[in-house]
């Protein structure tokens, strides 16, 4: 991670990696505690207290990301999508911008006028990506059929199965997800810009080009939803204020798509009512005291859904309250 954001020595050394999972139980990058034991172990000596009364599982996935080139441009199958594996999950998605470099950005949904045909178009030249030339040019028309949006630190999204995205570099970003217990949320891949890629995943002009998935891309693509403009305002998300004492402020960000996701910011108390199920508390700035227990910049708190009320002391901080809800 970069751009202002503190993290703990171990985190900020592994320089290589663009995104941290800060809470999974995605049995691909599972989460575990200080002493490496999966956080799926503890919820499995006590489901009720880690996930609330009643319910079996959890879906929530919680992500930082640090965008340090663009990503690929990307679309979600929708999470009853008939052609998913039995071990496959749609991914409902959130984006909150922690920081950003200056012009950075986001491409999100379909510029006006696109159609399938003309997207689809403008990938045909997949069969020529050795060709660095002809890379550019896709790259740059499927680029121009996107709303790209300009971002602050605080803009927040929602990114809804079968809209067409993409993170442009300069970016750190929380993600929360919501993957079905069990198993793994799918991405489907339009473009990845021409770029290859040695065994490891280096960048490497040598190696190899990511797997992209055009057909299944389209198919899943929402081409009935709003266009230009008018999407992006329905993806941004506008905060809510809860509550303040003190210098601290609560607010809601985000409550929809089955994720609910409050920011917590300042210096003072901030008290929460009880979860009601798994939580993530990730801690971007500052400190967050819960009872004794000391979160630091780049530090996430997994927090059972017994626990509450809750008495927060904030120091300077920035963090949010992740929960899948009902």
């Amino acid at each position: 991670m970069k751009r202002d954001l503190p993290l703990p020595a171990d985190k900020a050394a592994w320089s290589a990696v663009g995104e941290s999972w800060e809470l999974s139980l995605d049995p691909s990058f599972p989460s575990r505690d200080l002493d490496g034991e999966l956080l799926a172990d503890h919820i499995a000596r006590d489901p009720e207290a880690w996930l609330g009364p009643g319910a079996p599982d959890s879906p929530l996935l919680v992500k930082l990301l640090d965008a340090r080139d663009v990503l690929s441009v990307q679309v979600h199958p929708a999470d009853g999508d008939p052609t998913l594996g039995p071990q496959e999950s749609g991914k409902p998605e959130a984006w909150v911008v922690l920081a950003r470099e200056p012009g950075a950005g986001l491409w999100l949904g379909l510029a006006e006028g696109v159609t399938r045909h003309e997207f689809a178009t403008a990938l045909d030249r997949f069969g020529r990506i050795d060709d660095e030339a002809a890379a550019r040019e896709i790259g740059d028309r499927v680029a121009a059929m996107l709303n790209f949006v300009p971002v602050e630190p605080g803009d927040t999204f929602v990114i809804e199965a079968g809209t067409v995205h993409a993170i442009g570099p300069g970016l750190t970003l929380l993600e929360p997800q919501l993957v079905r217990p069990g198993k793994t949320g799918v991405t489907y891949r339009f473009w990845d810009w021409g770029r290859r890629y040695d065994a490891a995943g280096r960048l490497d002009p040598a190696g190899a080009p990511r797997t992209l998935h055009r057909d299944r891309s389209l198919a899943v693509t929402a081409w009935d939803a709003p266009r230009g403009a008018a999407f992006v305002a329905h993806c941004r998300r506008h905060p809510r204020l809860i509550a303040t004492r003190d210098a601290a402020t609560h607010e809601r960000l985000i409550d929809d798509l089955g994720m609910r996701v409050d920011r917590l910011v300042g210096t003072g108390h901030v008290t929460l009512a009880a979860l009601g199920s798994l939580a993530a508390l990730v801690v971007t700035q500052g400190a967050v005291d819960l009872g004794g227990v000391v979160a630091r910049g780049g530090q996430t708190l997994a927090l059972p859904a017994t626990l509450g009320p809750l008495d927060l002391v904030l120091g300077e901080a920035q963090a949010f309250l992740v929960q899948a809800v009902a």
